[in-house]
């Protein structure tokens, strides 16, 4: 009979090798961990490797994402479409089996993790997804969804300040169905953590309200029992503090720093062979081991077991199956097209000139009774960022209140990092459409999840008000300067700065249809409504067009976004040239149009060109040339009015007009 501990060491074995060969890699941690993975995955997971985006699968987020050879060992042994070669591919030039798992490339990988802290609070996000979703489908008799979400993590992940904002609020949010094993080695890469981290981590997440098991991550039948015990506890999440041993298995490595980041080297993995009673060559997993992982039929019949709950659900309730599946499906409705067009005349027809973070709201209003999937939230500026539309419901939460999750609204708090990470969790699972708002200065906060957004391509959409030192008194330390460009350098994020009502319903609609993530940048003062034909709205969705022309070839091009396209118009009707007033409310969909058209808006033979944004504008010479003039921020700004300030760093008309004058 193929014991356990003969599972487990298939994983050890097959990390031991895959490092080897790559010589590089992390070892340690998926040999220290291999026990509890054997336990989870052939006594608790609910998974199919057949259809490895099964809705109602549980979740596994490997957040200590170095161990990455242990996901990928698993997914193998259970019958995964990942073969031995893709192990032996580990770490090589478009694997499937890259360094960190990466979202996209094995199937089975949940999400792309390895800057650390950003799995467990991705896996936050899938457990409210979870939680959210089942309030809103499940009925008596009828729950299709239905699963858990576990996580592994490191002492890496908990020293990270991320760590602290997703599980304090997961412990609030009560997500019961959350447990989450903690490697508990004493090691990083600098050697034993006492030295710098002596946490009492079981008194720190009980204190999250979390229900916390301590036991030996070695022992097969412990880790059973607190799994068991963890699945029991359904108002908390849990956490399973693991001690184990890094390494364990390697006679001269183990319990060191030195299996941490490092290929173990021949001679010691010889020795583990010996060590572990493991006789068979690298890269070879006897028929008794494989069948001792094959998970594919108990998939199989785990999934034909819900297909029958779900079709007993649509025959109960058809149109809110027809529902959950145009959501989990990634769906829009099928009047969006229609009835979001319908929205941005009529916003157009008001003709209102509010600021653009209010008229954010007024898109919402409009669009979210469209869309039921939209789950809102701010970290603890709703007021300002104007996030919580008229068809916005809180969800509700806390230790010993009553809950209900039935609503489409989170409240953060002040966990910028946090809630953009959640959000990504929450858009990997599926059946929502995260948007989470903060002041655009505290992007800086949650930049590495809205880069690990791009890196995944998912949908989070980030909304960030307060756009320029328009912000006014609250001077220099929440004044952007730096951020807009900064966010347009991350590949294949969408950024849009809107100059009024109208280009702030588009720049929502490119959000809620585009397949990867957005930013949103809206401005705190009022922006006065701008004449545009149905052409020139139309073109908006160009990300860059025409706004004011000239008869003629125009002797100058002026090109703004936000605040300082009403500075552009107002000085092209000063100026006695033929001036060509260009918005540009998004750079990069701008630049993803064809030749053709972007030449009709930027003539080439057109040279004389000035750029306005109230924000570092290096970027800005790829439009005007080198001969151009760019009006922007230069410095940080001071704390004083919005008016005065625009004047004291040169947005005015004037000086729009003065620029014009010195490139025509």
């Amino acid at each position: 009979m193929t014991t356990r501990r003969e599972l487990a060491n298939a994983i050890r074995f097959l990390t031991m090798d895959a490092v080897q060969k790559a010589n590089s890699g992390h070892p340690g941690a998926p040999m220290g961990m291999a026990d509890i993975a054997e336990v989870l995955y052939n006594d608790y997971m609910s998974h199919n490797p057949q259809n490895p985006k099964w809705v109602n699968r549980d979740r596994f987020v490997m957040s200590n994402g170095h161990a990455s050879m242990l996901p990928y060992s698993v997914l193998h042994l259970t019958g995964y479409d990942l073969s031995m070669d893709d192990l032996k591919a580990f770490r090589q030039l478009h694997s499937k089996t890259p360094g960190h798992p990466e979202y996209g490339y094995a199937p089975g990988i949940e999400t792309t993790t390895g800057p650390l802290g950003q799995g467990i609070t991705n896996a936050v996000g899938m457990a409210l997804a979870e939680k959210i979703l089942a309030a809103q489908f499940n009925k008596p008799g009828h729950d299709i969804v239905d699963h858990y979400t576990y996580v592994f993590l490191g002492d890496g992940c908990l020293m990270e300040g991320i760590s602290h904002e997703a599980c304090s609020f997961a412990g609030t949010m009560g997500l019961g169905k959350l447990i989450c094993f903690y490697d508990d080695n004493n090691i990083s890469i600098d050697g034993e953590v006492d030295g710098w981290f002596t946490d009492n981590t079981p008194m720190r997440f009980e204190a999250y309200g979390w229900h916390v098991i301590s036991i030996d991550g070695h022992d097969a039948d412990a880790i059973k029992a607190a799994v068991e015990a963890a699945r029991a506890e359904t108002s908390k999440p849990s956490m399973i503090c693991c001690k184990t041993t890094i390494g364990f298995g390697s006679p001269n490595k183990a319990g060191s720093h030195d299996c941490h980041g490092a290929a173990l080297g021949d001679a010691e993995i010889a020795l583990c062979r010996t060590e572990l009673g493991w006789s068979h060559e690298p890269f070879v997993v006897p028929a008794n081991v494989y069948a001792g992982w094959d998970a594919k039929a108990k998939g199989a019949a785990a999934e034909e077991a819900w297909n029958g709950t779900f079709a007993a659900y649509a025959a109960a309730y058809p149109a809110e199956a027809a529902e959950f599946k145009r959501r989990m499906a990634g769906e829009l409705p099928a009047n969006w097209a229609e009835a979001s067009a319908a929205a941005i005349a009529a916003i157009d027809a008001k003709a209102e000139s509010p600021a653009t973070r209010v008229a954010s709201k007024n898109a919402l209003d409009a669009f979210a009774p469209l869309l039921p999937e939209f789950l809102g939230g701010s970290a603890d500026l709703t007021p300002s960022n104007n996030t919580f539309n008229k068809s916005s419901k809180h969800i509700s939460a806390g230790h010993g209140k009553a809950q209900d999750f039935s609503g489409n609204y989170l409240s953060y708090g002040v966990r910028e990092f946090g809630m953009s990470a959640i959000m990504n969790g929450m858009a990997l699972h599926g059946g929502l459409l995260p948007y989470g708002a903060t002041f655009l200065m505290f992007s800086e906060y949650a930049r590495n999840a809205l880069r690990m957004a791009a890196l995944m391509k998912i949908q989070s959409i980030f909304v960030y008000t307060h756009d320029s030192i328009g912000l006014g008194e609250d001077g220099p330390t929440h004044q952007p300067v730096e951020q807009i460009p900064t966010l347009r350098m991350i590949p294949r994020m969408s950024v849009w700065r809107a100059c009024d009502a109208v280009e702030t319903a588009v720049s929502w609609k490119h959000a809620i249809e585009y397949k990867g993530p957005s930013c949103l940048i809206f401005s705190r003062q009022n922006l006065k409504h701008q004449v545009r034909t149905a052409e020139q709205i139309a073109n908006i969705a160009k990300g860059g067009y025409v706004l004011k022309d000239t008869d003629g070839t125009p002797d100058v091009i002026v090109i703004a976004t936000g605040s300082e396209v009403e500075l552009a118009m107002q000085a092209a009707a000063k100026s006695d040239k033929k001036v060509r007033v260009v918005s540009m409310p998004s750079c990069d969909v701008f630049d993803a149009q064809d030749a053709a058209y972007k030449e009709s808006v930027l003539p080439a033979a057109v040279t004389a060109r000035v750029a306005v944004e109230a924000a570092v504008g290096d970027a800005w010479y790829k439009y005007v040339g080198l001969n151009g003039k760019v009006i922007c921020m230069t410095t940080f700004g001071e704390s004083a009015p919005a008016d005065l300030l625009f004047k004291q760093f040169g947005f005015t008309a004037d000086n729009v007009l003065n620029a014009i004058n010195s490139v025509a």
